[in-house]
């Protein structure tokens, strides 16, 4: 296909910044011109979009607050769609692609409003606010689960499942084999809270770990991220037990980290269950309690149901309660080995390119039905109903 300019939309967290990083590398690489439509929020991630023309456009939630925060809210979202259609009128790409959330809005809305033809991309298992708005007149939705909830209608018939990008390092660990967990050997832990920390894993984790037998306790080898504001206090926790760790604020290394563990203790942002599953590791999820539409929960009972996952709800994760999940797990290795294999049936290391070739598509005319077939998947039929299974 012949180079086109193609612009994506992402903003905000790293759930919705790091598949568009992903999908703008793929497509540079097939000779496609990218932009990038984002926040002040998005354009600080370090090494995402590097040499990539970047448009820091106004935007807002209108979630929490009240009327007032709400009316502002709209009205900077309003001035961010006029910004963005200077933007775009100017540069006229074939094709716009939005990740979702309410930094993404003001670059959809000026699309349709110029008639670009443009998709959106969900990470979770529950269509968000801004793509169920914008779902409507999009040339497909491309979707990361099989099963994606609150989408029906017309809307479903144009659904693709691609799976949600991850970065090559991470998808070249599909291949790889579980790391053996010996009788006596290291036990390597990783607990992660999304691109920001969770305060909850400071408060929990190293508590929980005091709690296991000293024997469990002088193996561990803990990589943990944390907010600054939580660092000292939670390496205080493991330097009075003698538990070895290791304290971030954000892994730059996380392919590697990923590579070596037994075990993660982490949220179930979908970025993170998407890497997860590429490298096939079980983990232990704490779905964050006030996420929009309870879409964590969905994705986190999405690879438990697989196999490939326990849940804690936050209401009841207390070190008491992970304690006891980790001893048991530790105690037999040979669960942690067979999660390992199901969360890895769960990958999809490929949805980068599966991605790429549905936007090309659409950048060249398609329907959703040309697309889903480039994307070497069904476009969805059938009676609307509150959910969609997207066939793989």
């Amino acid at each position: 296909m012949t180079g086109r300019r193609i612009v994506l939309a992402a903003g905000g967290t790293g759930g919705h910044m790091f598949p568009a990083h992903a999908l703008g590398e793929e497509l540079a690489r097939r000779g496609h011109a990218i932009a990038l439509i984002t926040d002040e929020r998005g354009q600080g991630y370090p090494g995402l979009f590097d040499g990539v023309p970047t448009h820091v456009v106004d935007s807002g939630t209108a979630t929490g607050g009240g009327p007032l925060r709400a009316v502002m809210a709209g009205l900077k979202v309003l001035a961010g769609a006029r910004h963005a259609r200077r933007l775009l009128a100017a540069d006229r790409p074939a094709a716009v692609v939005g990740f979702g959330g309410y930094p993404a809005l003001p670059a959809m809305l000026a699309a349709r409003s110029l008639s670009i033809p443009y998709c959106i991309h969900e990470q979770n298992a529950v269509l968000g606010r801004v793509n169920r708005l914008m779902a409507g007149r999009a040339a497909a939705i491309a979707t990361s689960f099989v099963t994606t909830r609150r989408l029906s209608g017309r809307a479903g018939r144009r659904a693709v499942a691609t799976g949600n990008p991850v970065r090559e390092a991470v998808a070249a660990l599909h291949g790889e084999p579980y790391p053996t967990l010996g009788e006596a050997g290291l036990i390597r832990l990783l607990v992660i809270g999304g691109s920001q920390g969770a305060r909850v894993l400071s408060d929990v984790v190293p508590a929980a770990l005091t709690l296991l037998p000293t024997a469990i306790q002088r193996r561990l080898q803990v990589t943990q991220q944390c907010r600054p504001e939580d660092m000292d206090r939670t390496r205080r926790v493991y330097d009075q037990a003698g538990i070895a760790a290791e304290l971030a604020t954000f892994l730059e290394d996380m392919p590697e980290r990923l590579r070596w563990c037994h075990l993660v203790v982490a949220r179930a942002g979908a970025s993170t269950l998407a890497e997860l599953t590429a490298a096939g590791r079980p983990c232990v999820l704490v779905p964050l309690a006030i996420a929009a539409d309870d879409h964590q929960t969905a994705n986190a009972e999405d690879l438990a149901q697989a196999g490939g996952a326990w849940v804690l709800p936050e209401p009841t994760f207390t070190p008491a309660a992970l304690a006891k999940q980790l001893h048991t797990l530790l105690a037999t290795p040979e669960r942690l080995t067979t999660a390992a294999e199901a969360a890895r049936g769960q990958g999809r290391p490929g949805a980068v390119h599966a991605l790429a070739d549905l936007v090309e598509r659409i950048a060249a005319g398609g329907t959703a039905r040309d697309a889903a077939g480039a994307a070497g998947d069904g476009a969805v039929s059938g009676p609307p109903s509150p959910e969609r299974r997207v066939p793989a």
